[in-house]
Order: structure tokens, then sequence, then C-alpha cells
């Protein structure tokens, strides 16, 4: 089958009633997500995750998989449209990929070109989206294919450079990033042995025996520590909402934007390709090529519009880009794509080369339901800008026990075990502590996804070299992700000690 058949197969599915429904609930969310400032894509997608599991209950397991991925992913996508939200009316950013739209949003909407920026935003983040998607289109299959061929050495060795990746750009200490990708790894560990059938960190307690749920740490960590940190640190937003007079852009804004816009979209679409690079990366990057490449720099800062279309649209198109590493080599791009795996991997579904081939519907059916979703928080953005952002105003006493609710139910919802909810409490706590004194969560979560799979990939390397560890140099392209992975830790690491400023990815 050619791959225009794959997609008009992805697009009959994502155009079934339930899917169209999951599309559009994922997308409002993820708007209402990213709106919210601090809850970010990562909390969002994490809290969802034992929501979409209930509703999906009765389904069969590839359908259930597919709508729950489809909704997941609206999510995902639906925060990077939001994020620009907060940013241009309140100077107060959605999440972390969302921060360079401060510096040119917040000033226009101080001149009244509240409703400018945020459709530009809005319009940005669709093209970009369109051009992942095509890159996506064009890249997935020939890249599974690639794929195919890796065997137990290569996968171990790419896997550690995702993790590398993720953890040599998370947070603003490497060490500290690589003190919590080390912490994933040691609970990935807990639970019964696949290979031996013995105990390991279970200190006895059955409830262990399977292994910590991914679901209950992703959740205590990211939706909870949100929570106690808006709690014990009152969290007040002293911005003020900047008025929206005329919504649609005029034609000079249109005209200065679409360079910008399609140049943020290409690069973004390759940071994100990138493992560990991601959306935050992503924007930073195009903020200071259209600062380059503009004929007056000395706009930026002061309300250029080219400063909001650019980053806009690269941090959408890096949430697209990072698909491609999820799906054809099973490797996250960054901490949400890591809570993505996890998800499909709850459903029995190992993204990865074979995804495409074993389980198309689930492939194609996301991608055709990118499109779709796209195409969603278009028509509902532009229209909807000034009731979008009154959802910024949600006090706090009414937010925080609704999070706290989903929270609790979700994850008894998947388990039915009281440990979990005592675990959910105590990953709460850590993660306000972690965020507190600036450890970074994303290498710790993915750590606890690839863990058992680097460790897998390792032994199944091992057996067929008969113990002789020099596999995994002998094997050229698992040497050159070995190469690569130990790269990405010491370059920054060299730059820091020559005294350079390295650009960090705070990304969730």
């Amino acid at each position: 089958m050619s791959t225009l058949q794959f997609l008009a197969d992805g697009f009959a599915i994502a155009f079934q009633w339930q899917n169209l429904l999951f599309a559009l609930v994922g997308v409002i969310i993820g708007t209402a997500v990213g709106v919210l400032p601090g809850i970010g894509p990562m909390s969002g997608v994490a809290l969802l995750i034992p929501v979409t599991a209930t509703i999906t209950a009765g389904l069969p397991t590839e359908a259930a998989a597919t709508s729950s991925i489809i909704l997941l992913a609206g999510v995902y996508y639906g925060a990077m449209y939001g994020g620009s939200t907060t940013s241009i009316l309140l100077n107060t950013p959605g999440e972390s990929s969302s921060v360079v739209t401060t510096l040119d949003g917040y000033q226009m909407a101080k001149q009244g070109r509240a409703g400018s920026a945020l459709s530009i935003a809005a319009i940005g983040s669709f093209c970009a989206g369109v051009i992942a998607l095509l890159g996506l289109i064009l890249l997935a299959n020939q890249l599974s294919k690639l794929a195919l061929k890796f065997g137990p050495a290569e996968y171990f060795s790419l896997m550690l450079l995702g993790l590398a990746a993720v953890s040599g750009l998370a947070g603003r200490s490497i060490t500290k990033a690589l003190i919590m990708t080390a912490l994933g790894l040691m609970l990935g560990t807990v639970g019964i042995d696949a290979v031996s059938g013995i105990e390991r960190f279970t200190f006895g307690q059955p409830m262990l025996f399977s292994g910590i749920e991914f679901l209950t740490i992703a959740v205590g960590l990211f939706a909870l520590g949100e929570v106690f940190k808006t709690i014990l640190e009152r969290d007040e937003e002293d911005g003020q909402l900047a008025k929206i007079n005329r919504v649609l852009p005029t034609k000079q804004d249109l005209k200065e934007s679409a360079i910008p816009i399609a140049r943020g979209s290409l690069l973004g679409f390759f940071i994100g390709v990138l493992p560990g690079a991601g959306a935050t990366l992503a924007s930073f990057f195009s903020y200071i090529t259209e600062k380059k490449f503009s004929k007056t720099p000395e706009k930026f800062g002061k309300g250029h519009i080219a400063g909001v279309a650019g980053p806009e649209s690269a941090n959408n198109a890096a949430s697209g880009g990072a698909m491609i590493p999820l799906l054809t080599l099973g490797i996250p791009g960054s901490g949400t794509t890591a809570i993505l795996m996890g998800a499909l991997i709850m459903y029995n579904i190992q993204p990865g080369p074979l995804l495409f081939d074993e389980h198309p519907q689930v492939a194609w059916g996301l991608i055709a339901s990118m499109f779709i979703g796209n195409l969603m928080l278009l028509a509902l953005n532009m229209p909807l800008v000034r009731i979008f952002a009154k959802i910024i105003e949600t006090p706090k006493k009414y937010l925080l026990p609704i999070i706290v609710a989903i929270s609790i139910f979700g994850v008894y919802a998947v388990q039915f075990a009281t440990f979990d909810l005592f675990l959910l409490l105590a990953c709460g706590v850590l993660g306000y502590l972690f965020a507190k004194n600036d450890y970074p969560v994303a290498p710790l979560v993915l750590a606890l996804v690839l863990g058992p799979m680097i460790e897998n990939n390792m032994r199944r390397a091992l057996t067929i070299s008969n113990g002789d560890f020099s596999i995994f140099v002998a094997k050229p392209l698992s040497l050159l992700f070995l190469v690569a992975a130990i790269s990405w830790l010491l370059i920054p690491l060299l730059m820091k000690m020559r005294g350079k400023n390295v650009l960090i990815n705070e990304e969730g």
C-alpha cells in the first residue's frame, strides 16, 4: 500500500464521530491548559491519561488506543496554541515554550494590538502544524523502514542518546538533570525481573511486583506538584489583563508575518525532530533568527509582530516534529512525548519501526487527526480569543480542587489500589520540592519510560555477543549514537567551563 492509501485510511479513522469528538475535546482542553499559567502540556497530558483510559474502557484495544492518543495529542498541540494567550495578554507564559512570545506579544497588547498578536499566533500555529504534518507524512514511513534494520545494540545506543539529549538540555543544571535521570532509571528497575524472575527492590511488598506505575509518578510529579507549589507559595497573578479591540490582523501584519511564519515552521520542525531539543529551544532559535534576518532589528522587544509570528510557529512545528522520533523510532523527543509513549504502552502498543506495520490504524489515524485538530484549533482560536482570555481569570480556589479530584480518581481508576494514592501524594510533595530546588522532572519521567527498554536491549545485545561489550562500538550506527550521546552531555559542559552561556531547554 502507498503512503497516500495509508493516509486515506487514516482520515477514514479520524473522521469517525467518536474520534472527531475526542480531537475536539482534546484541543479545547489543550488550549485551556496552555492558557492557564503553570500547568503546561506535560501536566495536561499526564492528568488526562487515566480519564481517557476510563472513557475508552469498553472499546477494542486498537480502537481505544487510537481514540485516547488522538485526544492526548490534541491536548499537546492545543496547549502549544493556548500558551501564547497569557504571554500576550498578561506577560505570563502559559508554558516554557511561550516565554519568548512575551517579549513582543505583551508590548503589542499594551499598544492595543492584542487581537492582532493573538490571531497571528493562531494563524502561525496552524501553518506550522500543516508543515509539520507534511514532514511527518513524508518522513515517517522512510524512517520506520530504516529503523527496521536496527538490532538491539543500535536500539540500546539510540535510547541512551534520547536520554542524554533530554538530560543534557533540561533544567539549569546538567548535574541535577543527570541525578534525576539516574533516579528515574532506578525506579524503572523496581519489580520482578522479566528474564530471571527475581524480585528487585520490592521489599517483599506484593504491590511492587509489577513495578511502579508510570502514570502515578507522572500525575503526581506534574499535576499535584503544581498544586502544592500554588498552595504553599500562594502564587498570585499580578498582571493586568490587556484589552482586546481588533481581533483580525491588518494586511500589513500579515505581510510582515508571512516569512517569519514559514521560517519558524521549518526551523521548529527540524529542531523538534532532534531528540531532547523541544519546543522551547525551537522558539528561542526562531526569535534569534528573525532578529538576525530583520532589516529593523531595533523593533524587536518593542511590539514587532515577527517576534510573535516566528516563535509561535516554531514551537507548534516542534511539537509536530517531536512525533517523528516517537512514532518511528520509539524515542520520545521531549517530556510530553515520553508521557504519550507511556500512554501507548499502557495499551500494549509499542511505538517504533513496527508501529506502522502492526498498528497502522493507530499511527495513521493519529497523523490524520493532527490535521483535523489544527483546523479545529484555527476555527476555535480566531472567534473565541476573548472567551479563552477569560479562563485566565479562573480563581485558584476553584481550579485546584478540580485538578486534585481528577488526579486521585484517575490514578485509582487505573490500578484500584490505595497504595497508588499514597504514592501519588508522595510524588506530589516530591514534585513541589524538585521544582523549588530546580531539579527537572522531565528526565526522571523519560528515564522511567526508557529504562526497562534500555536494560532489555542491552541484555539482548550481550546475549548475541556472548557477553562481549564491544558489540556496542563494533556496529557503526550504535557507535554513532553513543558518540552523539556523549557529545550531547559534554559540549554544554565544555562551553560552560569556557564561560559561555548555554541555551537551556526547560520544556516540561
